[in-house]
């Protein structure tokens, strides 16, 4: 059941799954909360209490915000959090990747550890070299700015398509062709469109100030990096020592916790287990 907690600017649409620890499930940029739908089943039949939330312009949640940064999503996390019951730990896909890094340095009493996804946490240069020599890079970052300068929902479902290698999970047409219907009303791919273009300037600027436990996960064929592992890496080197790792999914693409939920689901209790639960 689709709940909806109202704030400054709008309103956020969410649901409630399990009892529990809290955790907050977010999405990245262009989807919706669906995406965790296999995750939060897991987590919750662990002894978990978990909330997946639509980002701000996405899914069943208001357009029309202001702005739309990582240190506004960061924002609508902490106001959920807040509704709901603290502490609690927070999962963030891509762009929320480094909204979760941003929250937790903001609020770390509200905040028990952080889960990032594939993020986008730091800032990104775009590897020229590797434009050249590596084709699966080459092509998510073409349909990546391409959609971002055109606003095109045809390149965004392209890059999905790609962002899934290899045997797409089950759903996974029925997921694209609601995306497709969501995105086609009025000012969504705006939304997406900015948020793309968006630096993480402000996540990176906050990844020393963590004070919680953290996991990055990565999928070992990520088109978004030339070498995710390496991307990874660099984010956990960010933050204070000993409060990140890192866990690289074989096979996966940007979209681990779709194509793999299972794996990434047991990463994620294996993590909270071992001391980051709170």
């Amino acid at each position: 059941m689709t709940r909806f907690l109202k704030i400054d600017g709008g309103q956020l649409a969410y649901d409630v799954t399990g009892e529990g620890p809290l955790i907050v499930l977010a999405h990245g940029m262009g989807d919706n909360r669906a995406a965790y739908r296999d995750v939060a089943v897991r987590l919750a039949a662990a002894g978990f209490r978990v909330a997946s939330m639509d980002l701000r312009g996405h899914g069943e949640s208001s357009i029309g915000w202001a702005s739309y940064s990582r240190t506004d999503a960061a924002a609508d996390l902490l106001a959920l959090i807040r509704h709901l019951g603290s502490p609690a730990v927070i999962v963030g896909h891509s762009f929320a990747g480094g909204a979760a890094t941003i929250a937790a340095a903001q609020e770390p009493e509200l905040i028990s550890a952080i889960v990032e996804i594939s993020p986008f946490t730091r800032a990104q240069k775009i590897d020229l070299g590797a434009l050249v020599s590596h084709a699966r890079y080459r092509k998510g970052m073409m349909l990546l700015m391409g959609t971002g300068l055109l606003r095109s929902i045809r390149l965004w479902m392209r890059y999905l398509d790609h962002a899934y290698p290899g045997a797409k999970p089950a759903g996974f047409a029925d997921h694209l062709a609601a995306l497709d219907a969501d995105l086609r009303r009025p000012g969504r791919m705006a939304v997406v469109s900015k948020m793309g273009m968006s630096a993480p300037t402000d996540a990176g600027a906050r990844l020393a100030d963590i004070q919680c436990p953290a996991l990055v996960i990565e999928g070992t064929l990520d088109p978004d990096w030339p070498d995710p592992r390496a991307e990874g890496e660099g984010i956990v080197a960010g933050m204070p020592a000993g409060l990140g790792r890192l866990k690289m999914i074989e096979g996966a693409g940007h979209y681990a916790h779709v194509q793999f939920p299972a794996e990434v689901a047991t990463a994620i209790l294996a993590f909270l287990k071992d001391g980051a639960r709170g």
